[in-house]
């Protein structure tokens, strides 16, 4: 009888400032991938930061990847995805599902729908699924950290 081969979960992001909606995210890759499986994150690059959000990223790619890495759902973390070698990265780690945020952007659409022109099982996790994550983005995390850094200074 021939083994299984275990279940492979890839999921991409930036991943700058960790927060409740991407936890629940990694619980979810974990949960697919089974206790044999292996969840891989994809972090964007900084770059791709730079290019995507119009800003510099709030953690390098480097600090995000030992971030990244200690997180006990995730097996390994690579730096490094743009649109052009995404296929690179499906054909390097074959998933048998890539997972992705609901929070997308019409890039992420556009890779979703690469992902499952490739036959890959393509799964969307929307954080709202979790009490008290519905509006958790790093973005919102942002704009309250500088509107209360700006507030604090007027006071």
């Amino acid at each position: 009888m021939a083994a299984r081969r275990s279940r492979v979960v890839l999921t991409t992001g930036a991943f700058e400032v960790i927060h409740p909606g991407h936890v629940y995210l990694l619980k979810q890759a974990r949960r697919l991938a089974g206790k044999r499986g292996k969840v891989i994150v994809v972090l964007a690059t900084d770059e791709t930061i730079r290019q995507r959000k119009g800003r510099e990223p709030v953690m390098g790619e480097r600090e995000r990847l030992q971030v990244m890495s200690s997180i006990r759902y995730v097996d390994r973390v690579v730096i490094g995805y743009r649109p052009m070698s995404f296929e690179k990265v499906l054909r390097r780690f074959k998933p048998d599902v890539v997972l992705f945020g609901y929070d997308q952007t019409e890039i992420e659409r556009a890779f979703r729908e690469f992902v499952a022109s490739r036959g890959i099982r393509v799964r969307v996790v929307r954080a709202k699924a979790l009490p008290g994550t519905e509006k958790v983005s790093t973005t919102a995390i942002l704009n309250r950290a500088v509107s209360n850094t700006t507030s604090q200074r007027s006071g």
